[in-house]
């Protein structure tokens, strides 16, 4: 039956799903010809992860494309829809740092991250940075050097920045647009890669320092001097036509894709991205499909310098960039830079990353014949937290073929308002359960509670009124709040777990995760319980306003540092003029409270 089905697909264009004997889709590709794709992983012999994935394909299933292009954005949804468990795992929590130069109302620099950067958003970034250190340092040294714009909010009078000299006075001072513009295009000449602008001024600052016997501030920036002749040094490699683009090199090897990403601005080297991964399908296939995701997620340059292997046309219409394969010259040395150091990062990470993956394989297999399961690929995992019975919250992590899926994760707020586990766990399993059934969504082969036979007794009643047969357990933690015991619910069978086993090691690492998460999120909700019972004490601050303004800000710190335009955006002028003078009332009086009880 399967190899007739194979005989009946068409030499054309498509996306194929690959389905396990359970139904789920494990794996999604894309074709010129589906029949020859296909059929290839059926007719030859395989090895590492594809070999694993064959193993596991008990049905496929196809969607015929107008051309390629149609193909490789119908492959693009599909996984971003199931989410296979073959498929590529791109880290979704990575943003770079940025220098962002703002010009209006005031001049000011900041460090930004983005994701999902657009050009037509208009931005002044400028960047990438190699870390986040480096940006902060350099922006730091700007604001010392140029009297540009330094307070969050606008205050009534000048302060110590204005006499000091790094500070135009803005509040209160009309200000000269030649000398902004002078200023403006310095910065501006320095952060797309002219580092004499800055040399200069920093050794400017040093002769002045020294005449007025100033020695320690000269030597100061004599350091930083160093510092921003190191951080240009290690970027030059540049090429003089000030164009933005990336460079993309990779190495193949024992079925490991290395990809390493060189970024170039305004012609100089600022930093790079790397990765390694194992692929089941065709090298090109792997190679386009972490591109397109790639420049999904982060910002897209002028040009892309890459190797002939990368479907050039098809990448420059989806990303919206040109795909150039240099043939000489500096940027066939960047490509082969790039490649270099995509092998390198390989040799040097390949036994590492094969070794973390047999533990976890290992691991996790040990784990599914502990509790005789026929298949583990998913376990959700929940932990509590309140304070006095307060603020109480549940949330859940989620590990796929043992490594964190975080696009899963949940976050619960409880109705509950008493310190009682049994009915939060109740409450979280039926709203978790309860909608995966409404929306058809992926269930768990495993699901562990933080807690003992009471949490693991909360959760299968709530299984129960939902008909759902999942294996439920119950990590048990001694006296010391270390993990412990594994309390499997078929008759709470209790499994002692021995402390160098790599399930021992494995099962506190998904606990470590979830406890993490949960306590983030139980701070984040008390952060905004205070943020609640500030505001309530300000006239014309009401329900929606209150509501508004935890969600743009999130904490009374960052109201406290926001501007008055930033907060005028969601308050009336007079209301956010009290607020933010109600605000900083309350930090003197606390500053003043702690300074009379040390004293």
């Amino acid at each position: 039956m399967f190899k007739e089905k194979l005989k009946l697909i068409p030499h054309l264009p498509g996306s194929y799903q690959m389905k396990n004997s359970e139904g789920s889709i494990i794996y999604v590709g894309k074709a010129k010809d589906l029949n020859k794709r296909v059929n290839s992983y059926f007719n030859r012999p395989h090895t590492g992860k594809t070999e694993k994935m064959v193993s596991e394909i008990a049905d496929f299933e196809y969607i015929v494309a107008g051309s390629e292009l149609e193909a490789f954005l119908l492959e693009f949804n599909l996984i971003k829809h199931y989410d296979p468990k073959y498929n590529i795992l791109l880290k979704d929590d990575k943003s770079y740092p940025y220098i962002e130069y703002i010009s209006k109302p005031y001049p000011r620099l900041q460090v930004s991250r983005y994701l999902n950067i657009k050009r037509k958003d208009k931005k002044m970034l400028f960047g990438p940075y190699p870390n986040a250190y480096a940006a902060r340092r350099i922006v730091s040294l700007i604001n010392r050097l140029y009297p540009l714009k330094k307070c969050d909010s606008m205050p009534k009078k000048v302060c110590l920045y204005y006499h000091i000299g790094e500070c135009l006075g803005y509040c209160e001072h009309k200000v000269d647009n030649e000398k902004l513009k002078k200023m403006e295009e310095e910065i501006i000449s320095f952060l797309r890669g002219n580092g004499d602008i800055l040399k200069n001024k920093i050794l400017e600052k040093i002769e002045l320092h020294s005449k007025e016997l100033n020695f320690e501030m000269a030597l100061e920036l004599k350091k930083e001097l160093d510092y921003i002749s190191i951080v240009l040094d290690k970027q030059k490699m540049e090429l003089h036509d000030y164009t933005n683009r990336d460079i993309i090199g990779y190495f193949f090897d024992k079925g490991y894709l290395s990809i390493q990403i060189l970024f170039l601005r305004n012609g100089r080297m600022v930093g790079g991205h790397t990765d390694i991964f194992p692929i089941v399908s065709e090298l090109e296939d792997e190679l386009d499909y972490y591109i397109m995701n790639f420049y999904n997620r982060h910002e897209v340059p002028k040009e892309i310098l890459c190797s002939s292997n990368i479907n050039q046309e098809i990448l420059s219409e989806i990303v919206k960039t040109s795909f150039i394969v240099p043939q000489k010259g500096k940027k066939k040395k960047l490509l082969e830079m790039a490649s270099t150091n995509a092998k390198i990062n390989l040799e040097n990470e390949l036994e590492i990353i094969e070794n973390d993956e047999k533990r976890t394989e290992q691991a996790n297999n040990d784990l599914r014949e502990l509790l005789s399961l026929k298949k583990l690929d998913r376990i959700d995992l929940f932990d509590n937290s309140n304070l006095f019975g307060e603020f109480t919250v549940s949330c859940m992590v989620v590990f796929k073929n043992g490594k964190p899926a975080k696009k899963e994760y949940r976050k619960y707020k409880i109705s509950l308002d008493k310190n009682d586990d049994y009915h939060t766990m109740e409450e979280v399993i039926y709203r978790r359960y309860y909608r995966a059934l409404i929306d058809k969504t992926e269930l768990p082969d495993l699901i562990v509670v933080d807690g003992g036979i009471n949490q693991i007794n909360a959760c299968l009643n709530m299984l129960n009124e939902l008909n759902l047969k999942i294996k439920v357990c119950g990590l048990r933690k001694n006296d010391k709040h270390r993990t412990n015991d594994l309390i499997d619910s078929d008759g709470y069978r209790v499994i002692e777990l021995e402390r160098t086993s790599p399930v021992f090691h494995y099962l506190t690492r998904m606990q470590d995760e979830v406890h993490r998460y949960t306590i983030s999120y139980h701070r984040q909700i008390r952060s905004k319980g205070a943020i609640s019972s500030v505001l309530d004490n300000i006239e014309g601050i009401g329900a929606k306003r209150k509501k508004e303004l935890i969600k743009a800000f999130g904490s009374v710190s960052k109201i406290r540092n926001a501007s008055l335009e930033e907060i005028t955006k969601i308050l009336p002028e007079t209301i956010a003029i009290n607020l933010k003078e109600y605000l900083n009332n309350l930090k003197e009086e606390k500053s003043t409270t702690k300074f009379d009880t040390n004293n």
